[in-house]
This record gives C-alpha cells, sequence and structure tokens, in this order.
C-alpha cells in the first residue's frame, strides 16, 4: 500500500511541477524530458536487472554451497542468540539466519554486489514462514530496516570514486561514513523496535549490541593510526580476501560432507536466474518514477527550499550543496552516486561539500530501491512500517554524515 501511494505521489508531483514550470515560466523542455526520463529509466532498470542476473546466478549457486556443506547453518548457530530475540517470530535455527548474516556481512564489506543476492535468499526463506505472503511480517521488515540503513566498515567504492576525482586523501572520509553508518543502524534498529515492542534492554541484545559497539571503536582506533595509502590498501585488499575466503571455504565445507559442489552450485544459480526476471518490473516501476520527479524539477525546488530556511534560521548552509545526493540516496542509489560524482566535481573532491557528499553517500542504502527489489522479489505489496522505519534510519544517517562533516571537516 505505502509503494502505491509513494509511485502515485512522485508522479502527481511531478505532474503539478512540470505544469508549474510550463505555464509560469515558459519551460517548453519540462514535458519532452519527463517523458524522455520514463524511456530512459525504463531501460536503466531493465539493464540493472540483466546485471543482477548473472551476479543472483553466481551468489545464490555459492549460497547453495554454503547451505549444503553446512556453512549457513554454523554462521545460524553463531548469531541465533541475537537475532532469536531481535527476530522473535522466526523459529530457531532457520536457515534465513545463515543468510541475514552472509548479506549484513557483505554490506559491511561494501560488496553490494555480493550482498543483493545473499539479501533476497534471506529475504524468499523469511517469506516461507510469512502467514500473509502479500504483506511484510515483522522479520522481513526488521531484516530490510537493516540493510537500508546500510552499516558499511568499509566504503571500497565511495574511496575509488574520491581518488579519481583528486582527493589528496581519498580516504579521509572513512572514520565519519562509519560512524554515520553506525548510527543509522542503531536508529533503525530502534525504530523497528518501538513498533514491533521488542526489548532492547534484554541482557542477549544489549552484550552484542555492546561487543559489536566496541569491535567498531576498535576498527576505529586502528584505522585511525594507518597512513591514507595503508587505510586505501588495507580496505580494498581485505574485504576481497575476506569475501573470496569465504567461497573457499563453502567450497571445502561442501567437499568436506561428500557434497557435489557443481550441481550444488547449478541448482543455488537457476534460483538466482528465476529470481532476476521476478525483479524487473518492480525495479522499472520504482526507476521511472523517481527519473520523472528528478526531471520535473521538483527535488531543485526541494533543495532551495531548504537552503532558504536555514538561511532563516541564521545556521550555516555550506552543507545544503550536498544535500541532491542526500535526498536521492532513499530512492535511487544510481542518482545519489551521480550526485555525489557531480558534487565533487562541481566544487572539488576535497571541498566541504565534496566530503559531505560522500559521507552522505556511505551512510545509508537506497531505502526505496532495496524495498522495491527485496519486497518484489517475494510479492510484498503491503510493507506496513518498512518505508517509515527504513526512511527515519536514512535521516539519522543524513543528520550524523552532516554532523561529523561539521566536526571532522569544517
Amino acid at each position: 500500500m505505502a509503494l502505491n501511494y509513494l509511485w502515485i505521489g512522485f508522479f502527481l508531483i511531478a505532474f503539478i511541477v512540470g505544469l508549474a514550470r510550463l505555464i509560469f515560466l515558459g519551460d517548453i523542455e519540462v514535458f519532452p524530458e519527463m517523458m524522455g526520463s520514463t524511456f530512459t529509466n525504463a531501460k536503466t532498470g531493465f539493464e540493472i536487472s540483466l546485471y543482477l542476473t548473472g551476479v543472483l546466478s553466481l551468489w545464490l549457486g555459492i549460497m547453495k554451497i554454503g547451505e549444503k556443506g553446512g556453512m549457513v547453518n554454523a554462521l545460524s548457530r553463531l548469531i541465533g542468540p541475537f537475532f532469536n530475540k531481535l527476530f522473535p517470530e522466526l523459529p530457531k535455527n532457520h536457515p534465513a539466519y545463515g543468510s541475514m548474516m552472509m548479506n549484513i556481512a557483505a554490506n559491511m564489506l561494501g560488496l553490494d554486489n555480493a550482498a543483493t543476492p545473499m539479501g533476497l535468499k534471506a529475504m524468499r526463506e523469511l517469506q516461507s514462514v510469512n502467514p500473509s505472503k502479500d504483506t511484510a511480517s515483522n522479520a522481513q521488515i526488521m531484516f530490510l530496516v537493516l540493510n537500508t540503513s546500510g552499516l558499511t566498515i568499509i566504503p571500497i567504492s565511495i574511496m575509488v570514486y574520491r581518488a579519481e576525482l583528486g582527493a589528496v586523501n581519498p580516504a579521509d572520509i572513512f572514520i565519519p561514513i562509519l560512524l554515520a553508518t553506525f548510527f543509522s543502524t542503531i536508529v533503525g534498529i530502534l525504530s523497528v523496535a518501538f513498533v514491533q515492542k521488542i526489548n532492547l534492554l534484554n541482557k542477549v541484545i544489549l552484550s552484542y549490541l555492546i561487543g559489536f559497539s566496541s569491535l567498531v571503536c576498535g576498527l576505529i582506533y586502528w584505522f585511525s593510526r594507518l597512513s591514507a595509502h595503508e587505510m586505501e590498501t588495507y580496505s580494498l585488499v581485505g574485504a576481497n580476501v575476506i569475501l573470496f575466503s569465504i567461497i573457499v571455504l563453502f567450497i571445502l565445507m561442501a567437499i568436506r560432507k561428500k557434497v557435489n559442489v557443481y550441481d550444488s552450485f547449478i541448482e543455488g544459480a537457476k534460483e538466482g536466474f528465476q529470481v532476476a526476471i521476478k525483479i524487473i518490473p518492480f525495479l522499472i516501476a520504482i526507476l521511472v518514477a523517481i527519473g520523472v520527479f528528478r526531471a520535473s524539477g521538483a527535488m531543485n525546488f526541494i533543495i532551495e527550499g531548504i537552503s532558504s530556511f536555514v538561511l532563516l534560521l541564521g545556521l550555516d548552509a555550506g552543507f545544503v550543496e550536498a544535500l541532491p545526493t542526500a535526498l536521492m540516496k532513499p530512492l535511487s542509489g544510481s542518482g545519489a552516486r551521480g550526485m555525489m560524482i557531480d558534487a565533487m566535481k562541481t566544487y572539488g573532491a576535497d571541498s566541504f561539500v565534496g566530503r559531505v557528499a560522500s559521507t552522505v553517500q556511505g551512510a545509508t542504502d537506497t531505502t526505496f530501491y532495496v524495498l522495491a527489489v527485496y519486497f518484489g522479489s517475494v510479492g510484498i505489496k503491503r510493507t506496513r512500517h518498512a518505508v517509515a522505519c527504513g526512511l527515519i534510519a536514512d535521516l539519522a544517517g543524513i543528520v550524523a554524515s552532516i554532523s561529523l562533516a561539521y566536526l571532522f571537516f569544517s
């Protein structure tokens, strides 16, 4: 239901803004641009889905090897006590625990291509115990918000873009992003827990949260002692070594259990192909709506209004030029990436605006993209409080990013 209203809202607002530009400003290009964006974004949605077909086939094949080799069950036992409290409706030792852990681990390492198929597998496993197949369950909502909060320890792609655009120290946004995404995740968990009445003061949940917070603080301390070159090298090499080691470990465990590794891979890859095909209409629908909203000028209108309001309050509006990245981030990952690159090209990679945009880009994931792809893959139509909680996490990440940018770079 929320996606229905959101989709309608994008088109209606775009139409009203476009009509106002045509009548009052005589902008005869606005509606051709809006119509052009529908075709462009429909093509983009299909191309993304086509690309995902290969990635999904690969990683769901790997996950099937891990599942038959017992690795997924091992991960389930490792995080079981914490997830049993965070997902009280999910049966103990359910396969979804392992898939969710793999997805979250890939997100933390900044490996989006690996995270998506693992997340889709987890969503399908959660759907197997969902009593109402067209309505998001509490477990599915909690998992989706954990994804949209975008907890990232190593923002590899952002550091690469900054290096390409001439940043003296491409990794100088590492600690701000780590802190911002951590705040976003904590707020996301709190918001879902409040709605679902989950007791976060439970000693098991507190123990895991304190332990994870200590790990994050330790990583921050270790990375802060490295040079820029060392930080970038460790981040890039470490993430990929860990990921490839996981693949090899899956294969070795499967061999130990005398599993036919190749046949297991093919079985999982076939599932990945089917999931990718199912995603296409959902992805095209949301990307077309977002494209029309952008092309109408509605996004620029919002930015100008925020700038005027900030100046009216007598506050520093130096961050406002980076807000297109922040506002686009929940809507479109590629759109937000384009906004970030544009900000760095316009103002400089080492400018305050460039660094704010980079931090915002790494602070959260693309809420509506994740929602459309993950829920669309299992046919969820009623999203309940998923959108609201996801956007609350996004807002926390954006506010934290801006505040941390002033702390580190002003």
